[in-house]
């Protein structure tokens, strides 16, 4: 790593670095491919928690603690941006703020975007976990939160654990209800989107939310 930078490593070998040191009889290396193989890949190693790591023969608590801090600073710095708050100007740069964040997760997660008058981000929270559907999906705990932040407007955004991005029913019928609200309250609803594996799906380009 030092002679030829991060970049040039294998994940076995990025992963490696995470360990440290390899358990009785397994090398560093055995050890961090063998991890790699028994979470389905660098994907699936992102998905497990604490516990699940410290099962896996080699990883105690202390490796285990160390790969997910990895992981989650990846998480973090994927998402930073250089200014203090970041702007919002198109579908993709708020795909692209919560990408990572959603894209391997294994529940429905409802997210919103608040933003302020130059739709920039003031904060990011999420609102429900499960699947969306009307009774679930409520616009009181969406605005509730947007008018504590005194958001100008919100995206609404929520993942597909399918990896598909495509809209269901239940979503089309959410977002409607939402944006109703929103004009009542005078807080614009920009756009919703849904997050797949590396994919997504504006509402807003797709004309499903008007100017």
């Amino acid at each position: 790593m030092i002679r030829c930078g991060a970049a040039s490593l294998s994940n076995s070998e990025l992963v490696a670095l995470l360990l440290r040191t390899g358990s009785t009889g397994e090398s560093v290396m055995a050890l961090a491919q063998r991890l790699i193989a028994t979470a389905g890949g660098i994907k699936g190693l992102s998905r497990l928690s604490l516990q699940e790591l410290t099962r896996i023969r080699g990883v105690g608590m202390a490796k285990a603690i160390q790969v997910l801090a990895g992981i989650e600073l990846g998480r973090r710095i994927s998402r930073l941006s250089p200014e203090e708050r970041f702007p919002v100007r198109t579908p993709e740069d708020a795909a692209r703020y919560v990408m990572d964040e959603l894209r391997f997760e294994q529940q429905e997660l409802f997210v919103c975007l608040f933003l302020d008058t130059r739709y920039r981000v003031i904060d990011k929270k999420v609102i429900f976990k499960g699947s969306l559907n009307a009774s679930i999906v409520h616009p009181r705990e969406i605005f509730h939160e947007a008018i504590r932040h005194s958001a100008a407007a919100i995206i609404c955004v929520h993942n597909h654990p399918s990896g598909d991005p495509a809209p269901s029913k239940e979503d089309l019928d959410v977002t409607v209800r939402i944006l109703e609200a929103g004009r009542i309250l005078g807080i614009e609803l920009l756009d919703h989107l849904i997050i797949g594996d590396s994919s997504w799906y504006s509402m807003k380009e797709k004309g499903l939310i008007p100017e």
